[in-house]
């Protein structure tokens, strides 16, 4: 059976056309690298996209996971601040294969500056150079030296929330799987937008947009073989790869989970949402209407963007206990 595509929204299905070229070149070993490079020039460094706000940038070399390379990651803090305060750990998106840790410091620095938190941004080993556990593991290790530096960060370990969008909200997923699985840190919420969690690609939502919008199924495919080889859609996936995998979601920090209605991830983060509630647990599930996946980042100024950036913002301050 086929299934149309959920339509997007009219006001924002003329970005589309701008955002992806007609002869943008798909995700093969062979473009993979030329492709980092253009995003790479799309993205200024974290100083100059911070430009004069009132926020410190430090960039830091820090320890890997053991027997591998040292992590980067920079650090956003308001310039003026008494601390402890909480600290959101931030995971770039790029479908496992690209980007860079500098394409989220606009969202990150939004919400340092609105918030009064300090956010630790971290680059992680990219597939299919670094297959599964490589990325994962980096972001954990990454976590563990943030809990462990708090004191020289000045923020509070009791408040720290895991985020990402696409790739990066699938990393964010699965180290809050690490976190719980071995015995921490202790995380305060789980900040999931439009995450990128099932290998499978059996979903209907999976299937409605090969070729359409600014994450296809065929990008989608191209992601997950890159992490994981001959082993994508077996039974034989971790679940620290795919989170939707997890049999036990029980036990996890509080879930924030975002997506558009007219992406391929609607059906999997809709029923990543479902099995931790049907665990008791607690999460906070949005499904925005006519969005496509990304739009926050691509289309802020469309109202739906705007209200989804406020609705993640009020769940920010009420897992955090941050004042208005």
């Amino acid at each position: 059976m086929t299934h149309p595509p959920v339509p997007f929204d009219p006001e924002i299905a003329p970005a589309l056309a701008d955002l992806i070229p007609a002869d943008a070149p798909p995700f093969t070993p062979e473009t993979i690298p030329g492709l980092r490079r253009a995003m790479a020039e799309m993205f200024p460094p974290a100083a100059a996209a911070v430009g004069d706000a009132p926020v410190t940038v430090t960039e830091r070399i820090i320890p890997g996971p053991s027997g591998a390379p040292d992590l980067e990651i920079t650090v956003l803090a308001p310039r003026e601040f008494t601390g402890p305060v909480p600290v959101l750990y931030n995971i770039h998106g790029g479908g496992m294969m690209v980007g860079h840790r500098n394409m989220d410091v606009p969202r990150l620095l939004a919400l340092v500056l609105e918030l009064a938190v300090v956010a630790v941004n971290v680059e992680y080993r990219l597939a299919p150079e670094h297959p599964h556990p490589a990325p994962v593991e980096d972001c954990y290790a990454g976590l563990l030296w943030t809990v462990a530096n708090a004191a020289e960060l000045r923020i509070d370990p009791a408040r720290i929330v895991v985020m990402g969008g696409s790739a990066g909200g699938g990393l964010a997923a699965a180290v809050a799987l690490l976190a719980r699985d071995r015995g921490g840190p202790a995380l305060a919420g789980q900040l999931l937008l439009c995450p990128m969690i099932d290998d499978r690609n059996t979903t209907v939502a999976s299937r409605q947009y090969p070729g359409l919008g600014t994450w296809t199924r065929e990008a989608n495919l191209a992601g997950w073989t890159s992490l994981l080889g001959d082993a994508a859609g077996t039974d034989d996936v971790s679940p620290y790869a795919a989170p939707a995998r997890a049999a036990d979601l029980s036990g996890l920090p509080p879930a924030f989970i975002e997506v558009g209605s007219a992406e391929p991830f609607r059906d999997e983060d809709t029923e990543y949402a479902l099995r931790i509630w049907a665990t008791g647990g607690q999460a906070e599930l949005h499904v925005w209407g006519g969005a496509f996946h990304g739009f926050d980042m691509y289309v802020p100024d469309w109202p739906i963007s705007k209200a989804a950036l406020a609705t993640r913002t009020s769940w920010l301050r009420r897992i955090l206990g941050t004042a208005r």
